[in-house]
């Protein structure tokens, strides 16, 4: 423990890159462990699109979203998300809807708007495309 001590006083700097780092991890698992939004596996994502029929939105762009999607995936424009236009998915609100862009970072803040909005059943496919690309799964 002295040696802890010893080098966080000769090393303020790296000893506080190493504390914001510790907190900004903990942070992000406490704020997923209570988010409205869950993440779903491409397996997970699957079952509820078979058995649920949950509507995919791709928020990814139109040059994007036109060489691959999901099967039957809805796109949503980037101008649609900016100002909150959710009205075109109103008789989706009682159908789990899962967002997914290409990573799964973005698809998050989008997923929290549509939950503000008034969608209980938002979900965010972890990965995005590339996961569902890379587990093989189909694309049109």
């Amino acid at each position: 423990m002295e040696q802890v001590v010893e080098f966080a006083g000769n090393n303020f700097i790296l000893a506080g890159i190493w504390v914001a780092l510790v907190v900004m991890l903990v942070y992000s698992f406490v704020n997923s462990a209570f988010s409205p939004v869950k993440e779903l596996s491409t397996h997970e994502a699957t079952l509820q699109i078979n058995k649920q029929d949950a509507l995919v939105l791709d928020i990814r762009p139109v040059a994007e979203f036109k060489k691959g999607h999901i099967l039957g995936a809805r796109q949503l424009k980037p101008e649609e998300i900016r100002e909150g236009q959710f009205s075109k998915l109103e008789k989706h609100k009682g159908t789990p809807i899962i967002v997914t862009c290409a990573m799964g970072h973005s698809a998050r803040k989008t997923a929290m708007q549509l939950t503000k909005a008034g969608f209980p059943q938002v979900s965010v496919l972890k990965g995005g495309m590339n996961a569902w690309t890379g587990a093989g799964l189909p694309v049109s």
